[in-house]
């Protein structure tokens, strides 16, 4: 007695003390948890807190947090019928030295053994994590950087240097209720020659290693254990032998050519540098950006567990993968490791970026047969460890504004290698990157008009911090739909397994092409309108690209109409600006300024930034270039015939376009939502008065400077396509 009074007081005066000092984060959706806790069939159930290892700092943490979070107290007696009792509501993993049994804690045993006995009942479990020095927004000394948790099991002094250096940087996570009871009943159908304690324990231990690689990221050996391991594949080894023989070296030597070429692929991924590296992003994001702005993340946490992302951004601007890391860190996930150009690969830099997860690639494979085998190698150790990854699916930056068309090596690579088997299904990630000035801007209007891309240098980007005092807006990063491969590879009826000296059969090929296109499409779908865009279609659309501000309100105005009425996406994201706080926004990025005309205020494009809102108003064009087709077909209707024209006439002009629109801008209708689409935005135009329905055919009202503006939008494609082309030919990796 003496002695559990003494374990209370303990407990109180550490949860007092932990409640004062420590502050911890919480990650994830609570509602998961409270929700299963208020089911009517589970409103009863006791509940137990699982976690793996029994550091009394983390048992008083998650004590603290339920109280503060309404959830059951964690050191309150687990009572269930029939007399039987616990002293708490936690549930080790890690058997103890107390324990009669080695291997399985004594308390799982116990009530397992209950519940064996008495199937009515249940206990709910909670999975809770809790990882110390993982809040990077607050790592500001480079020895918590280097403290920080990691995959290995923290000792009781480092425990003790937790609390001291992390009492404000610490995550905790409650996941989704587990009936023991659910477990209990399988664990005797697929495992009865083992000990349901066994299968409970095994469950829970699977799961935490996925709750915790989806924050940490797989458990990686070293990069000279990695390239051993490659080395000695058969598939490189193989590859080894093909390239002696065929170019008549020793074996010797072929083996140092693919050492080599492993050298210069593989990541040499650090915890340290990725807490380093948040450190200094954070800084520089504070002077380069007014603020960053995330959309549907959640959409990632909760695909993290169970699938194997691949995150497909958009390229536009050498920011994007340095963002995207930042950003994925900052909330709690394993940063993906990067396909990086080997032009990327440059003394200091190149090392940094391959502590941070990147791994270099050349710009072609063609003829090096060995080369390929090895990088394919590497890749797909990568997806058989469940590493994250994320490469640019246009392989280069766009310098228009525009998606690029695909470049599909990598896809297919990915593709392949899954279907190798030993990963997790696969979830891309589509993800759109809306900026409002770019660092890289000048440079894609000298490249524009004709001038070499310049090969990045150390010295190049030291030129480019130079700029950090400048003020570059917001950035938005929207994460798209996820595109899931195995409902692509179902439906085109592709193999579940492909040996890698298999010819790729057509479905897969098939499946590359549609991942490919579902994935430019879903990063158009997420696209975020933000003011420098929207004020960009107005102004570049008139002459002398000026207008009064009673006209750009006015235009203004009619495109946000547009965009509500006939909203390109659900996850479309549009600013929250009014028209009159957009003008003064983009004036104070300087990209716009005032003039004096006829004794009115115009606005007007300033003259050194016309080619680069050229760009930002292209990364919105997609959204509105069906509108503008359709009012093109009308004015020109209007001008040259009676005025008049049919539905039925509408929907073929269209349709006799719509392909190549497509393709070009990676619209997402089919044929029949096509169809949907023109009777939508044909309903608009009605409402807005810009035309009239008169038996059955359209005419033009007397709104009509309204369509001869949205029309003029239709004009933008073929400088697009043009310039598109152009740059086709010399568009590299990065």
């Amino acid at each position: 007695m003496a002695t559990n009074a003494f374990q209370k007081m303990y407990r109180q005066l550490s949860k007092k003390m932990m409640g004062t000092v420590v502050r911890p984060q919480i990650l994830g959706d609570r509602e998961l948890v409270t929700s299963a806790l208020s089911d009517e069939d589970q409103r009863n159930t006791p509940i137990c807190y699982v976690i793996q290892d029994n550091a009394m700092s983390n048992k008083v943490l998650i004590d603290n947090e339920t109280e503060s979070n309404q959830l059951p107290s964690a050191f309150t007696p687990l009572v269930l019928q029939d007399h039987y009792q616990e002293d708490d509501c936690f549930l080790v993993l890690e058997p103890s030295k107390n324990n009669s049994s080695d291997y399985y804690p004594d308390k799982i045993i116990r009530m397992v053994e209950y519940l064996l006995k008495h199937p009515e009942e249940d206990v709910l479990l909670i999975p809770t994590t809790i990882l110390w020095g993982r809040a990077p927004e607050h790592e500001d000394r480079w020895y918590k950087a280097l403290l920080a948790d990691a995959w290995t099991k923290p000792t009781g002094l480092k425990q003790a240097l937790n609390i001291s250096l992390y009492n404000r940087e610490n995550y905790i996570e409650f996941h989704r209720p587990v009936s023991l009871q659910s477990l209990v009943q399988t664990a005797v159908v697929v495992a009865p020659h083992h000990a349901a304690a066994h299968y409970v324990v095994k469950e829970f231990e699977q799961l935490f290693k996925d709750y915790k690689e989806a924050i940490l990221g797989p458990d990686l050996s070293d990069r000279r254990n990695v390239i051993h391991q490659l080395m000695v594949s058969e598939n490189v080894k193989a590859a080894v032998l093909q390239e002696s023989i065929g170019n008549q070296i020793k074996v010797s030597e072929a083996e140092n050519r693919a050492r080599s070429y492993l050298e210069e692929i593989v990541s040499d991924f650090s915890y340290s540098t990725l807490r380093f590296a948040q450190l200094a992003l954070s800084k520089l994001w504070t002077q380069l950006y007014d603020g960053i702005e995330v959309h549907h993340f959640e959409t990632v946490r909760e695909l993290a567990k169970d699938y194997q992302i691949v995150y497909t951004p958009c390229h536009r601007s050498h920011i994007d993968y340095l963002l995207m890391s930042y950003l994925i860190y900052d909330r709690g996930l394993m940063v993906p490791h990067i396909a990086a150009g080997i032009n990327l690969n440059m003394p200091v830099v190149g090392q940094i970026l391959r502590g941070g997860g990147a791994y270099f690639i050349r710009r072609s494979f063609k003829g090096n047969a060995l080369y390929t085998a090895v990088f394919k190698e590497y890749m797909h150790s990568l997806l058989s460890r469940n590493t994250p990854l994320e490469y640019f699916i246009e392989g280069g930056r766009s310098r228009t504004g525009l998606l690029l068309q695909p470049k599909k090596g990598m896809l297919a690579m990915t593709i392949q290698s899954h279907l190798r088997g030993n990963s997790k299904p696969i979830a891309f990630i589509p993800t759109y990157f809306g900026y409002e000035k770019l660092l890289e801007g000048s440079s894609y209007i000298k490249e524009l008009g004709g001038e070499k891309k310049q090969a990045e240098s150390l010295f190049g980007l030291l030129k480019s911090i130079q700029k950090i005092e400048k003020v570059f807006g917001t950035v938005h990063v929207s994460l798209g739909e996820p595109v899931f491969l195995e409902h692509i590879l179902k439906r085109n009826q592709a193999p579940e397994k492909l040996s890698i000296q298999e010819e790729v059969p057509e479905s897969v090929k098939q499946t590359v092409d549609d991942v490919a296109q579902n994935i430019l499409e879903n990063i158009n779908k997420a696209v975020v309108i933000n003011p420098v865009s929207l004020i960009s279609l107005v102004l570049l659309n008139a002459p002398t690209y000026a207008l009064s501000e009673r006209e750009v309100l006015l235009r203004l105005q009619q495109l946000r109409n547009l965009l509500q009425f006939h909203r390109y996406d659900a996850r479309m994201s549009i600013t929250a600006l009014s028209n009159s706080q957009i003008i003064q926004y983009v004036m104070d990025l300087k990209q716009i300024e005032w003039m004096e005309h006829d004794h009115e205020r115009w606005v007007k494009v300033s003259d050194t930034q016309i080619g680069l809102l050229k760009y930002f108003s292209n990364n919105i064009l997609h959204t509105f270039i069906l509108p503008a087709l359709v009012a093109h077909i009308l004015k020109v209707r209007f001008e040259k015939h009676d005025g008049c024209i049919t539905r039925a006439q509408i929907n073929t002009e269209v349709k006799l376009v719509y392909p190549d629109l497509q393709r070009h801008y990676f619209l997402k209708w089919n044929d029949q939502d096509l169809l949907n689409e023109i009777n939508e935005i044909l309903n608009f135009l009605v409402s807005e008065k810009v035309i009239q329905i008169k038996e059955a055919e359209f005419h033009v009202s007397s709104e009509d400077q309204k369509i001869r503006f949205l029309a003029s939008l239709a004009h933008l494609y073929d400088v697009n396509v043009l310039e598109k082309d152009t740059l086709s030919s010399s568009t590299m990796i990065n």
